[in-house]
């Protein structure tokens, strides 16, 4: 099968399409046929080697992390799901949706939004379970509450920024000039050009969920008596002091930060494919890009400036609407 490799860590360029054995299935896995996946910022850093310590330096390496498609094989341990089903999910242990097959638990995965084309459906599926999680089960945002969403135009922040109205905060969103009109339309209440309006500026907020990684402790002194901040960032840069900072106010003082490294189960998949279903959220893609065409995916988030997600589209059923095809060849033939 086809995927995206690479043989060295480095640049966008590292990245070409080669041929890797279709993955074979435990028992208690299932064979997904990868329709389309997102480009994610932590796989950009996987790529020019930031986090080796975690990745390793064995080569070939794969990239992508979650994917929306199709049943292909179920193992014989698993049950409630069938060939040919739609569904979208998360590899929990490596890097490597970014291929013409993965296999993966039944728990990181759901029925993925019947209403959504697959690259509308992974354009949500990180943004949506870590906004999720985020404003709910982390910062526990409450009606009427004043949030501040940093990189509201990204693949978090534009999903955040309409999280945060369907749970009735009052939304304000920090994002490029160019971008302010798109995050308003989002339902961003306010929205200020990050490039011009500092910290101070801002007021104060019961909420702040940062998806930069900089600057944490000025954004931190926003918080009003009682106030959550929220960081599923930090900057890869400076990765010592920033993660020292950050397990540090995770237990002092009374304005405290919560972070948390996300690995989505069906539940959280399930809540926030009805989230999509109900129109609460809506999809928002940046560009998709043809996997032949990965390294440009890369660059072109690594350029910033993003609005929503870019997305590689692996394979699609004829037409490219929402529903799955059944009838594709089977990987082993």
């Amino acid at each position: 099968m086809r995927a995206a490799l690479y043989d060295r860590f480095g640049p966008p360029e590292v990245l070409y399409v080669g041929t890797v054995p279709v993955p074979d299935v435990r028992p208690d896995d299932v064979l997904v046929r990868v329709h389309a996946v997102g480009v994610n910022g932590g796989e950009l850093f996987g790529r020019a080697g930031k986090v080796r310590l975690v990745t390793g330096r064995r080569f070939p390496q794969r990239t992508g992390i979650d994917f929306a498609g199709e049943i292909a094989e179920v193992g014989p341990s698993v049950s409630g799901v069938r060939v040919g089903e739609r569904v979208w999910g998360v590899l929990p242990r490596r890097l490597g949706s970014a291929a013409e097959y993965v296999a993966v638990p039944p728990r990181n995965i759901s029925p993925a939004p019947a209403n959504l084309t697959p690259e509308e459906s992974v354009s949500l599926l990180a943004g949506g379970t870590t906004s999720l999680t985020a404003l709910t089960a982390k910062s526990g945002l409450g009606r009427g509450e004043r949030l501040l969403v940093r990189g509201g135009s990204g693949g978090v922040g534009s999903v955040a920024v309409q999280l945060g109205k369907v749970l009735g905060a009052h939304v304000t969103a920090l994002a490029g000039a160019k971008n302010l009109d798109f995050v308003r339309g989002l339902g961003a209440d306010e929205a200020f050009d990050y490039r011009t309006t500092g910290p101070a500026e801002l007021g104060t907020f019961d909420v702040v969920l940062d998806t930069v990684g900089t600057q944490h402790r000025a954004y931190r002194r926003l918080l009003a008596p009682g106030g959550r901040m929220v960081a599923v960032a930090f900057d890869i840069d400076r990765l010592v002091p920033s993660v020292s900072y950050l397990l540090a106010s995770a237990v002092h003082g009374s304005r405290r930060v919560r972070f948390f490294s996300g690995n989505p189960h069906t539940e959280l998949l399930t809540r926030v494919a009805r989230y999509a279903e109900e129109g609460g959220i809506r999809p928002v893609v940046d560009t998709v890009h043809p996997l032949a065409e990965v390294a440009a995916a890369h660059r072109a988030l690594d350029d910033g400036g993003v609005r929503g997600k870019h997305v590689i589209r692996i394979a699609g059923p004829a037409g490219g609407g929402p529903a799955g095809s059944a009838a594709a060849t089977h990987p082993r033939g």
